[in-house]
């Protein structure tokens, strides 16, 4: 059993720990803790048992269950934080995903790979798509801040309803990109693999000799996603208090530690394929990650706010807009030659650093 796996079954003792710490009263900051750390493991499990379920069901249905599954800790927590009415922590998180996504993971996977290969290669083709997409996702997001920003009494009514039309565009081009990347264009993402034939065809080989029971790992998915759902009802209701204590913003909470609460175990995967010089696994992870919250965690979220009647739309702070185009901007810049190394690895992690100061002393707008 490898160290994260022995992790991660440690990890899972905080879900009973937070549950005692709720119902004991032991204060909401331990609760907050205990409840973060409890997710990590249960996150880890849904994208394993997505993984084998994928194995049985076939590559196609495969690759949309973990298209839909990717980032569904993420979705879990903030649709628990929007029925709780924290909209803000709800766009700073969204925010804090994609930022985190495409300038930590993506850092850490060039910087630990690049160290270990002088340089590394990846698709540039799929690099300049996911670079189109992501472009797109900023665009849509910025013009309901920039109609808020440029009308004079502008309803509340007006944002919601012109977010909503976006997120209906938004879901649209998720669902083609994912048949461009499935099945129109799927012998681009599968370069990666062709590199790797012997490897592929033990795998194939162990699949065929034993499969994965489906039942076993529906039954393990269903379990962890009801726990995260209870985790994160529990993180969310300690969540204000416990910042304060910790001297944190709502800001800061939901653009930095939720995201890495919520896409831990993902993080992980992204940087252990890059250390293997698998680049192309590594940054279709982190950059599919970025893309699935942008066009379709953030659409669901704007639609779940209508029919939770709670006024989420696509409104944003306009100094999180402008920290998702710099993220945007210099990740699609590093990435459009199809190669890495160490360097461009630091960078990128430099960038998240000081965009990390930048929301810590962020002042709380009233």
């Amino acid at each position: 059993m490898s160290a994260k796996n022995i992790l991660f079954l440690i990890l899972l003792l905080f879900i009973p720990v937070s549950l005692a710490a709720h119902f004991l009263e032991w204060g909401d900051l331990i609760v907050f803790i205990t409840a973060g750390l409890a997710i990590l493991p249960l996150a880890a499990w849904m994208g394993t048992a997505t993984e084998e379920i994928a194995v049985v069901v076939g590559p196609s249905l495969g690759g949309l269950l973990n298209a839909t599954f990717g980032n569904a800790t993420e979705l879990i927590i903030a649709l628990v934080a929007l029925n709780a009415g924290l909209i803000d922590v709800v766009k700073a998180s969204i925010t804090g995903s994609i930022i985190s996504n495409l300038l930590l993971v993506m850092g850490f996977s060039m910087l630990l790979g690049g160290l270990r290969y002088k340089e590394q290669t990846f698709q540039s083709v799929v690099a300049r798509v996911n670079a189109s997409s992501m472009n797109l996702a900023v665009i849509a997001i910025l013009l309901p801040t920039a109609m808020n920003y440029t009308s004079i009494g502008i309803s509340e009514i007006t944002l919601q309803n012109l977010s909503l039309a976006v997120a209906v565009v938004l879901i649209l081009v998720y669902g083609l990109t994912l048949l461009f990347s499935m099945k129109t264009h799927a012998y681009l993402y599968d370069v990666g693999v062709a590199e790797n034939e012997t490897e592929t065809d033990v795998k194939i080989e162990e699949i065929a000799a034993e499969k994965p029971n489906l039942w076993l790992w529906t039954g393990v998915l269903l379990v962890c996603t009801l726990l995260v759902a209870l985790e994160s009802e529990l993180l969310v209701e300690t969540l204000e208090v416990a910042t304060s204590k910790l001297g944190l913003t709502a800001l800061f909470t939901g653009v930095i530690l939720l995201p890495i609460v919520g896409n831990a175990a993902e993080h992980a995967t992204a940087v252990t394929v890059a250390m293997k010089n698998k680049m192309d696994l590594s940054l279709s992870v982190a950059v599919g990650s970025s893309m699935q919250i942008a066009l379709f965690v953030a659409p669901v979220l704007v639609i779940a706010g209508r029919i939770l009647h709670q006024p989420m739309d696509l409104d944003f702070n306009p100094f999180e807009l402008v920290a998702v185009a710099v993220s945007v901007l210099i990740a699609n810049s590093i990435s459009s030659d199809g190669k890495s190394n160490w360097l461009e690895g630091t960078l990128l992690l430099a960038a998240y650093t000081v965009l990390g100061f930048a929301f810590y002393f962020h002042p709380v707008v009233s």
